[in-house]
């Protein structure tokens, strides 16, 4: 103590560096205090059109509005989603650059060797906005009018029928490979299309006999008489199709289901995160955007941040194991 008060210059020094570990200390508090005061970027990493596309619009012009900022909506689409999702993982991480991804970033990561990001490590989840089942579709020649006579119909006729995705290791694959590993004996081939659009054609023309897929790819067609649907991938009976028998009826425990959510860069100030993971549980909880949500097969969903980081690594490592049991590699 003696040698610090005999040395002036020491002692300086050691101020300015604790002044400088508080300024250091206190920049993300501040930084978050200030947020937002400038225009934030929610990358769409896919073509305008689709449901990511839909659900991220609707959610940043509301968020504009609760957070009294512009809320921009940029399309980077690529390498199916990695192109716009990876260039946000190398973002700042000061809560301006945020990217809107559904849960194909999981699955994306259980047969992509090469990513450009981990879909864990690299983002700090922010928020849910909902989750929606799949339906269980078929061509309208096909016998089967509910899931116990579609596993029937297939098990009795083992490599006779064909199902459709929209690729390997899209979704809708790991939707049937996960039907196909509870329910012995459902022995169907795989044809994979590069795309939705294709694939339902095939459906419909009786190329391929079943699809599952998305509400909005597939009730359409059932609506209109193109297609059957034949039960959904929900538990329990959902909102989203009411009047469809969950698969689950026919294979205990069978249950899949897609979600959407927004994500930041990882090491966005946690101050940040939680402002953004409230504003949007705020826009959630109105009616309208209920009613909207449903209308494209989805159910809101307001969970916290916590609870939706939990939700990303326990998808990574259950579509792991499946494409590792099923054989699922990319193409």
């Amino acid at each position: 103590m003696q040698t610090l008060n005999r040395n002036p210059l020491l002692r300086r020094s050691l101020l300015c560096s604790a002044a400088a570990l508080a300024v250091a200390g206190f920049a993300p508090l501040a930084q978050a205090q200030q947020y937002p005061n400038k225009p934030i970027t929610m990358v769409v990493p896919y073509p305008p059109g689709g449901s990511n596309d839909s659900f991220a619009r609707q959610i940043a012009k509301e968020l504009g509005d609760v957070l009294k900022q512009s809320v921009i909506v940029e399309n980077r689409p690529g390498a199916s989603g990695n192109t716009g999702t990876g260039q946000v993982a190398k973002a700042q991480a000061d809560g301006y650059t945020l990217v809107a991804v559904s849960s194909s970033m999981t699955t994306n990561s259980a047969v992509q060797t090469k990513m450009p990001f981990d879909p864990v490590k690299s983002f700090a989840p922010v928020a849910m906005f909902a989750r929606g089942p799949f339906i269980v579709a078929v061509n309208n020649d096909f016998a089967a009018r509910t899931p116990a006579e579609l596993i029937s119909a297939v098990k009795a006729n083992p490599g006779k029928f064909n199902y459709a995705s929209s690729g390997t290791g899209s979704v809708n694959h790991f939707a049937t490979e996960l039907l196909r590993s509870m329910a012995p004996g459902f022995d169907i081939t795989h044809v994979p299309y590069k795309g939705q659009g294709p694939a339902v054609t095939d459906v419909i023309g009786n190329q391929v006999q079943l699809m599952i897929s998305s509400g909005p790819s597939i009730l359409p067609m059932v609506r209109n008489g193109k297609l059957r649907a034949i039960g959904i991938t929900s538990l329990q009976p959902s909102p989203v199709a009411p009047d469809l028998t969950p698969m689950a009826a026919a294979v205990p425990g069978y249950e899949f289901d897609l979600w959407w959510g927004l994500l930041a860069p990882a090491g966005t100030p946690a101050p940040i995160v939680n402002q953004l993971n409230q504003a949007v549980n705020q826009i959630l909880a109105s009616p309208q955007i209920k009613a909207n949500f449903l209308r494209e097969g989805a159910l809101t969903s307001s969970i916290s941040p916590q609870q939706f980081g939990e939700v990303i690594q326990k998808d990574v490592e259950r579509w792991k194991k499946l494409a590792k049991d099923r054989n699922i590699v990319a193409d």
